[in-house]
């Protein structure tokens, strides 16, 4: 009995092929009759025409009609991949183990060339890459509770001091800021209402680090209980009504400073983000592509959630591979809304 067409639904499966989307690898596979075998979405091979392809909820479905794997994207392995990067995730998670690119390789069963290969299209970073952005979260985390910056050093997992404050700088402040809970850093910041809803806006003196939709400030306390918290002031005026503006007509704000930090995979995706032009939309793939990643859509979709400045650095255009919405952390209707009125100004101009 034929097999019933995959969730996607054909047309937006038939699009996910024409643009290799990782994204749909794993929901179905490509079937092509005139040669007999499947392929994953993301298959390099030159595209088969339109009317010799049928899709397929999974690789038995498509045996059971007599294909065969492909061996050049190689789709009945997509499972073991994905079980080789989660081993090797949990692995690099152990706080007090650095393990090599050989031992985790061999631990996935893989050759050494092609596991680094495999790791960095799954997650846009090297495995080294990967360790590094997770001692830099484990040192934020540490240093917020540790009594001295040597006791984080080594509870974040970093082997001695210098390789600790080779990393630091990402954070964006010194380690003692962070290990007295932000004591020496200003944050200015304005719960301020908005056509969109309360909006919170807070910022350092080198930009705005914060902009989020119904929050309530205290997570600002949270956060940096010793920081020197000032609600409003003059310094602070000119930049909220920029950031206001910027809001009321999306897509208007790309003059106004930030003041953020990430890995370096997070900062690509951002820069990424702020490079689409106010009114245009791109999916996830688009987004891994455009960093020079194209294997690395989920990571790239990881990174766009990372993000803590709402509209400034636009998480709100990219949408689903088959042309929908797609979540948004303040809801469909602010993403929507956001969407129209930047149409509405690329429009008028």
């Amino acid at each position: 009995m034929p097999s019933a067409p995959p969730i996607p639904g054909e047309d937006a499966a038939w699009r996910a092929v024409l643009a290799r989307d990782r994204a749909f690898d794993g929901r179905f596979v490509t079937g092509v009759l005139t040669t007999g075998i499947y392929c994953r979405p993301s298959c390099a091979a030159r595209h088969p025409h339109r009317e010799n392809v049928r899709f397929f909820a999974d690789g038995a479905a498509a045996r059971d009609e007599g294909l065969r794997p492909c061996l050049r994207c190689r789709p009945d392995d997509l499972a073991r991949d994905e079980a080789a990067i989660l081993t090797a995730i949990a692995m690099l998670r152990e706080p007090h183990s650095a393990p090599s690119l050989g031992e985790l390789a061999a631990a996935a069963g893989y050759s050494t060339a092609h596991f680094q290969r495999l790791f960095v299209g799954q997650t846009g970073v090297s495995p080294a890459g990967y360790a590094r952005a997770l001692r830099a979260e484990r040192m934020a985390n540490t240093l917020s509770h540790a009594g001295s910056v040597t006791e984080a050093i080594y509870d974040a997992g970093f082997s001695g001091p210098s390789r600790f404050y080779a990393d630091a700088d990402r954070l964006g402040m010194t380690p003692s800021a962070w290990v007295d809970g932000g004591r020496g850093t200003v944050i200015r910041w304005a719960l301020v209402p908005t056509t969109l809803g309360p909006m919170l806006v807070a910022a350092t003196e080198k930009g705005v680090c914060r902009l989020s939709f119904a929050e309530d400030p205290s997570a600002l306390a949270e956060r940096f209980p010793k920081a020197q918290l000032i609600e409003g002031g003059a310094e602070f005026a000119e930049l909220l009504t920029q950031v206001i503006a910027a809001v009321e007509s999306p897509g208007t704000g790309a003059h106004i400073p930030l003041d953020v930090r990430g890995t370096a995979f997070q900062e690509a995706v951002w820069r990424a983000l702020r490079s689409i032009p106010p009114g245009e939309t791109r999916n996830y793939g688009d987004i891994a592509a455009a960093i020079g990643k194209p294997g690395a859509v989920r990571a790239a979709g990881t990174a766009n959630g990372a993000n803590h400045v709402a509209v400034l650095i636009p998480c709100h255009r990219v949408i689903r591979s088959d042309g929908s919405l797609g979540g948004y952390a303040y809801g469909p209707d602010i993403k929507l809304a956001l969407l129209t009125r930047e149409r509405a100004v690329v429009g008028d101009n």
